[in-house]
């Protein structure tokens, strides 16, 4: 079987433009992805430690559009773009991220959410236009532990909402 991207390409095709970064989280796939997914959830943990996010519009639907600013520790501000290309409730997303609409060097990532027993499996696949993008992303924006930092931020939002009993 070939696994191929969201963009349909064979994955093989793809290795040397694309990160991939997972985490088991300890909560069931419905509650996870309604943090990941929901307005009210996002700017809560979206993001690297540190940083902070303020959406400026917001309408998760296939073609909806995430538009925000993420500030950084150090006061940068750092503008944000995703459009949903595909949502499967509770399952996958995929989405396209950019610094706006019209940005050339915007990537494509796909989001699985597996169950795992009573936990969560949630996989980050982010395939970048060339291999040039992808190191720049990796180097210069820490692209890898800003995506590990981001999940376990999840996490620790999600075993928030457990430990308080919200369901989601």
């Amino acid at each position: 079987m070939t696994t191929t991207s969201s963009g349909g390409e064979p994955a093989q095709a793809t290795a040397d433009r694309e990160i991939v970064i997972s985490r088991v989280i300890g909560a069931p796939r419905e509650l996870v992805f309604e943090a990941f997914t929901g307005l009210r959830h996002l700017s809560r943990w979206w993001g690297p430690e540190g940083f902070s996010t303020k959406t400026r519009s917001f309408e998760f639907c296939v073609g909806g559009v995430w538009d925000f600013v993420m500030h950084g520790p150090d006061g940068t501000d750092y503008q944000e773009w995703i459009t949903w290309r595909e949502i499967v409730p509770p399952e996958r997303i995929a989405l396209l991220h950019g610094e706006s609409r019209d940005d050339p060097n915007t990537f494509e990532s796909l989001l699985t959410f597996e169950p795992a027993g009573d936990r969560t499996r949630i996989v980050m696949r982010t395939v970048f236009r060339t291999k040039e993008l992808r190191d720049e992303a990796a180097e210069k924006y820490h692209a890898i532990e800003g995506g590990e930092q981001t999940l376990r931020n999840l996490a620790a939002y999600v075993a928030e909402l457990t430990r308080n009993g919200a369901e989601s």
